[in-house]
């Protein structure tokens, strides 16, 4: 029974170890060093962040793209479908689309904060996102971003979402239902909402953008990507 225990536990050292020398070696390949690990992942998400930017901060570059289109939130987008029936369509759509335009105008705003969170990122954020999972990305600019960007977007959407009457409605009616538990009462402010809506759409693009980087680094032209990308396949 003691060598079966032994014998288990030398099994687990061993998967411990082997997978420690996979993580090093996902850093260290060749002649790939921890810098250039490092200034890989930097210059990767650098061009992710602007591409993302370019991407979002133009017209439909929301209200276009249904995997980051802004919409009504929970009930209040079903309750949109019976307002169309009863002739307010163009009313709701109007809401929509400055939802979306709000969201385009404000992205612009953050190009210059998502740069310097690249430039200033530790050897172990690095480690952490050549290493991490599918959202590994996405993480690690919302842990580092959010917070000034929403600062920064806030009052370019409360600007642009001003100029339609019916958002005034939509905060009085949003919140008398996250009172009640139908609406989450981070979206029961428009401004609020779609501030919030625009940023998870910038970290869902610049994470897609990573990844084509990762999947074709030869196609970026840049030496150190296709050494460290190139290196890691």
């Amino acid at each position: 029974m003691q060598r079966r225990q032994f014998t288990q536990s030398t099994a687990m050292i061993g998967l411990l170890i082997l997978t420690a020398q996979q993580h090093a070696r996902a850093l260290s390949l060749g002649d790939l060093s921890q810098a250039d690990a490092s200034q890989g992942i930097k210059v990767a998400l650098e061009k992710g962040a602007v591409a993302a930017v370019a991407l979002l901060g133009k017209t439909d570059g929301f209200l276009g793209n249904p995997k980051v289109r802004i919409p009504l939130p929970g009930f209040l987008e079903d309750a949109s479908k019976l307002l169309k029936l009863t002739g307010q369509g163009k009313r709701v759509d109007e809401l929509v689309t400055s939802m979306n335009r709000a969201a385009e105008a404000a992205v612009p705003m953050g190009r210059d904060v998502l740069v310097n969170a690249v430039k200033s990122m530790s050897v172990t954020d690095a480690k952490n996102i050549l290493t991490g999972g599918e959202n590994s990305v996405t993480q690690f600019f919302a842990d580092k971003t959010r917070s000034p960007l929403g600062e920064k977007f806030l009052p370019i959407v409360t600007q642009a979402t001003e100029k339609v009457g019916l958002a005034k409605t939509y905060n009085k009616v949003a919140g008398k239902a996250a009172g009640i538990g139908l609406v989450k009462g981070e979206d029961a402010n428009i401004q609020r909402y779609v501030t919030g809506k625009s940023l998870d759409g910038l970290y869902t693009i610049i994470g897609e953008e990573e990844r084509k980087i990762r999947q074709d680094p030869v196609g970026t032209g840049s030496a150190i990507l296709q050494k460290v990308f190139g290196a890691i396949k």
